[in-house]
């Protein structure tokens, strides 16, 4: 009797690693997350799913270049918005999703007044669910990304009337 075929083995790719990175440092809210391919093992632990401080400094350009800005409406988007609005954008390429689950109702509408750690929206990336946080005091003004879509690095996702 003859055993079946072993399936190889996928190796991340770099891209797939970049993902992981943006991932863990886009602030997301996990207190775990562990990542093994082959020989390579990694383990990340975090108090109540907060980001330590002190992050390997490796690592700090990618948070600066995905963190949440205030931009001006002209260059956020083809939607009109108001002047100054805090635009939160999307850390990277994934699934956006505006509730936790199927049929729940969304983090968020506009008229929802949020605080920095509100959470707005989740982007799935290979199967690992990242929350997004609203980033400021406000109101939201607008949802701009649709439910359930692909959206790519950058694209504006949901607009906040700072307060």
């Amino acid at each position: 009797m003859k055993s079946p075929a072993k399936k190889p083995e996928r190796v991340p790719t770099y891209d797939d690693l970049l993902a992981i990175v943006r991932l863990i440092e886009s602030g997301s809210r996990f207190t775990d997350f562990r990542l093994r391919s082959g020989d390579i093992e990694v383990e990340i632990h975090r108090a109540n799913g907060v980001i330590p401080e002190a992050a390997p400094a490796v690592l700090e350009p990618i948070a600066a270049s995905i963190a949440p800005r205030t931009v001006a409406a002209k260059g956020a988007c083809a939607v009109a918005l108001p002047e100054g609005a805090h635009v939160i954008e999307s850390p990277m390429v994934g699934t956006f999703y505006r509730s936790p689950q199927p049929g729940a109702p969304p983090f968020v509408e506009a008229g929802t007044r949020v605080e920095p750690g509100t959470v707005v929206c989740i982007i799935e990336v290979m199967k690992l669910m990242n929350s997004v946080t609203a980033g400021v005091h406000g109101v939201v003004e607008r949802v701009l990304a649709e439910n359930a879509q692909m959206v790519e690095f950058g694209q504006p996702l949901i607009a906040i009337r700072p307060e």
